[in-house]
């Protein structure tokens, strides 16, 4: 049993579509940010950077419990467990990481930083939201071109879909950007959208019932 510690935001959601992608079994610790719950002493242990998600595997190496923090060493860590998303062969292994350290080192950067100064910061700053919008879009179109050349980010879909499909469909939705003039961008959204193990994942952690 893995324990899944996360809220509901791109980073989170990962893990949760990751784990239900690979039929591992998990039980939900939400850390609700708003109440600064990251900064707790018992999931500093478990996250040294007060950040989520993390998990503790249960069932980890040697059958002891094993905690893994950071999203993307989360999804390699899941994926050799599981044997699931993350090829064998050298080449489209590099393919798979490469995707997935630009979700890391870009999409994830950039976009966040866009949400931040046009959604949630005290002050508009023009500058911030006009260079922010343009390495987005400037990230989004790499995106798009390279979903002209193959069904999903790596040839097959992968750990590196699933960390980017949460920032991509989130920047669609809330900010929110114009995704009309990337086709082949707006069709891989609309595949990995209709995945059951996508539509349960991005439920995590489900709202509490008033």
């Amino acid at each position: 049993m893995i324990d899944l510690y996360t809220w509901p935001t791109p980073n989170g959601l990962k893990i949760s579509i990751a784990l239900e992608e690979m039929g591992l079994d998990y039980t939900v610790h939400p850390v609700n940010l708003g109440a600064e719950e990251q900064f707790s002493d018992e999931f500093v242990k478990i996250s040294p950077a007060s950040k989520i998600p993390a998990i503790v595997d249960n069932n980890g190496p040697s059958d002891s419990p094993y905690s893994v923090f950071e999203s993307g060493s989360i999804l390699i860590y899941l994926a050799e467990k599981s044997g699931c998303f993350l090829p064998e062969d050298p080449h489209l292994r590099l393919m798979t990481l490469e995707w997935l350290m630009f979700q890391l080192s870009a999409v994830g950067p950039m976009l966040g930083q866009l949400g931040h100064f046009k959604m949630f910061a005290s002050e508009k700053i023009p500058y911030a939201i006009n260079r922010y919008t343009k390495e987005s879009t400037r990230t989004l179109k790499t995106l798009n071109r390279r979903l002209h050349e193959s069904e999903y980010l790596a040839g097959d879909y992968s750990i590196a879909d699933i960390a980017t499909y949460p920032w991509v469909v989130s920047a669609a939705n809330r900010i929110p950007l114009d995704l009309s003039d990337m086709p082949n961008l707006e069709r891989w959204l609309d595949q990995i959208e209709i995945r059951p193990a996508v539509q349960k994942g991005m439920t995590v952690p489900a709202p509490k019932s008033s």
